[in-house]
């Protein structure tokens, strides 16, 4: 028996929501403008439906679903270049707003985009067999860092998050350049998402001139792509 589930949400507009959609690369496969207004998008086999309702409040909105992927790293580089070339940058904060690919601590490589609506769709990867979440580490700067990201990316606390790392970052304890340059990077983020740019460049600007060694910048992979888009966020001048 064959089975399938189409997510359906509201949107303000189908007009802008599938210009978002169309610049990720997704296939018109139904409009409708009456009675009721409608659209219907899709991408290989992921398929969404919208109806427009223009009592809809994306910043109230509530509304997720996950996609799962063979190939999490591909899709993310797909939306993340027809995001650039329709927008000219990789929004970070705001709506709509693209988030960082990274390793879950439960099994999962995943990242957050959410579309002009609220909408937010959680694509990723399974890259482990056990899906249950990892202790929180005991090690001071391990468990600074993993809070950090439990309330900025998961709980969306931003401010929580930055006292964490703003903690980190001045407190006594030794950051490896790996660990310095993810609270950095991180702590850029979060500065964005509280509407302080200038902040968020000087930050940058830090994270820049953390040194690496070339097998260090190969692991930071994912970090290094983020510090790229947040620059081009606050109007950072390319390295």
């Amino acid at each position: 028996m064959g089975q399938k589930t189409i997510p359906i949400f509201p949107c303000r507009s189908i007009g802008d929501t599938w210009d978002f959609y169309k610049a990720l690369g997704f296939e018109q496969t139904s409009w409708q403008t009456r009675p009721n207004p409608y659209l219907s998008v899709r991408h290989g086999e992921v398929e969404l439906q919208f109806y427009g309702w223009k009592k809809h409040d994306p910043a109230a909105s509530m509304h997720m679903c996950y996609i799962v992927t063979d190939d999490v790293d591909a899709l993310y580089e797909s939306f993340r270049s027809g995001l650039k070339e329709a927008l000219g940058r990789i929004p970070t904060r705001g709506l709509p707003r693209m988030g960082v690919l990274k390793d879950m601590t439960y099994g999962m490589r995943q990242f957050l985009l959410t579309d002009p609506d609220g909408v937010q769709l959680r694509i990723g990867q399974q890259i482990s067999d056990d899906l249950e979440h990892a202790p929180i580490p005991t090690e001071p700067v391990a468990k600074a860092l993993h809070m950090a990201v439990l309330l900025g990316d998961s709980k969306e606390d931003y401010r929580g998050a930055a006292r964490i790392l703003d903690k980190l970052l001045n407190g006594t304890e030794t950051l490896t350049p790996p660990q310095h340059l993810k609270a950095l990077t991180m702590r850029a983020d979060m500065a964005l998402h509280l509407d302080d740019p200038e902040h968020a460049r000087t930050v940058l600007t830090q994270a820049r001139a953390v040194p690496l060694t070339d097998e260090q910048r190969a692991a930071l992979s994912d970090e290094l792509r983020r510090l790229e888009d947040l620059a081009a966020s606050s109007e950072l001048p390319a390295p």
